[in-house]
């Protein structure tokens, strides 16, 4: 029998998809199944046993365990601390023991509010506001902005309007009575906010910060690559990263699927003439399909320089999904950058092919010369060429003669130029005259644009 996912674990297969995680649905089931058998009582078995179950990799091993530590302990003790503070100042003799009260009411309702103030660190307060935060609907919490309306609405689901009723009165008609109570009653009501607050941004942490985070990614994506600031620069990272693993999950799944193509009769015939002419052994027309091999070449002069660090970030990210992979990056001279990309971090690999080669005034007609002079076997019938840049050529030889010979050996030429086409051919741009030796050029506004573009390139291998 397939177990059934209770609340508490739901919320955390959210949690933990919101955090990054990939957890499938089976995986998910499975998480139920292991929680079925080891429970929620211990808890290093059940950290462990989610692990299992949820986690496909170190990196979300780690995820996974950070993620637990933050959805199943309690919110800041900080409530917890203000209350004992407050009981001190107070006086009241309970307050070590967490025992309930001596002041009772008369109301029902403001008493057990008043003992799980009071029992604050016996769980049963933590129990109470988990299921007025549910009724609530906190795990619905996007912005920061909604936290204390959500912590009002939960105070309002646990049932603190008779407690408040209680207080303000007392306020208002301050008789000895009242104004004895009235301090346990403000305590109380101190506590509740406090660790519904707590509670609540524990849960913003937890569903809250990663919706915006992954809002504000979703913008920096369909911006354009030109108008990227450095907080969007820092969420590119990650959503390049995403967008590589995308592509080499598609594209290698791809490889892997085995289809049977065309069944070619003369061989089954021939290999079955023992068992008279009966097809038990099927012979197939397989059509060889290459595999992925890219050049890119990413011109890193000053003409693109707003767009320079986006580009060897995707160029950065394509190291690991396109296993035959060569890097070249050029100003006036063309250098391989395959090593830094390869061995370094981002940023210093980053630092280094812009100190080294970007910069200068661009010069394409000596980048070619360069790569026909140094690299020029790398490219062959097999090969797809990608050019990051925008054609303007500083009004040098754009040496139309040797991309003619490039696009001649290569399987495929791909040029995306971050200028719009209106402005190809204008000024010192060659981008109209090198078009024709494309099989493609396209405007490359967006991260989305260039995803789509490498799709489409490791597509010709299919």
């Amino acid at each position: 029998m397939v177990a059934t996912m209770d609340g508490v674990l739901a919320g955390f297969v959210r949690a933990l998809r919101a955090a990054g995680a990939e957890a499938s649905t089976a995986e998910a089931i499975d998480a139920a199944r292991a929680v079925a058998l080891v429970g929620y009582a211990d808890r290093e078995d059940l950290k462990a046993s989610l692990a299992v179950a949820l986690a496909k990799s170190a990196e979300e091993k780690d995820l996974c365990d950070r993620v637990f530590d933050q959805y199943f302990s309690l919110p800041a003790d900080a409530a917890q601390r203000a209350a004992e503070r407050a009981r001190g100042e107070a006086g009241a003799a309970d307050a070590e023991t967490g025992a309930e009260p001596a002041l009772r009411t008369g109301q029902p309702e403001v008493d057990a509010l008043l003992a799980l103030a009071a029992g604050l660190g016996d769980g049963r307060l933590a129990a109470a506001l988990g299921r007025a935060a549910q009724a609530a609907g906190v795990d619905e919490i996007r912005f920061a902005s909604q936290v204390a309306f959500f912590t009002r609405r939960t105070l309002e689901a646990l049932g603190i309007a008779p407690l408040e009723a209680r207080l303000q009165g007392g306020l208002a008609v301050p008789t000895p009575a009242n104004q004895a109570e009235a301090p346990a009653l403000a305590l109380a009501r101190e506590v509740l906010q406090r660790q519904a607050r707590a509670l609540v941004e524990q849960r913003y942490a937890l569903y809250g910060r990663p919706a915006t985070e992954a809002f504000m990614t979703e913008v920096a994506v369909a911006r354009p690559l030109g108008r990227l600031s450095p907080p969007d620069m820092d969420r590119m990272k990650a959503a390049v990263a995403r967008m590589a693993k995308r592509l080499a999950a598609k594209h290698s799944r791809r490889r892997r699927v085995r289809l049977h193509g065309q069944l070619d009769f003369r061989r089954t015939m021939r290999a079955n003439a023992g068992h008279d002419g009966v097809p038990v052994e099927l012979h197939f027309r397989h059509r060889r399909r290459d595999k992925p091999r890219i050049v890119v070449i990413c011109d890193v002069s000053g003409s693109v320089a707003a767009h320079v660090r986006f580009l060897l970030l995707f160029l950065y990210a394509l190291q690991g999904p396109v296993a035959d992979l060569r890097s070249f990056a050029f100003s006036h001279q063309l250098k391989d950058v395959a090593k830094p990309l390869e061995t370094l971090p981002f940023d210093d690999a980053m630092a280094l092919i812009l100190r080294e080669v970007g910069g200068g005034a661009t010069d394409y007609g000596q980048a070619l010369a360069d790569l026909r002079d140094r690299h020029w076997d790398c490219i062959d019938r097999h090969t797809t060429v990608l050019v990051l840049g925008d054609g303007r050529s500083n009004h040098t030889d754009p040496r139309l003669d040797l991309f003619a010979e490039l696009a001649d050996r290569a399987k495929r030429v791909v040029w995306l130029c971050p200028e719009p086409p209106g402005r190809w051919g204008s000024g010192d741009s060659c981008m109209l005259r090198y078009q024709p030796f494309c099989t493609s050029v396209s405007h490359c506004a967006t991260a989305t644009d260039l995803e789509r573009a490498i799709d489409e390139a490791l597509d010709a291998y299919g």
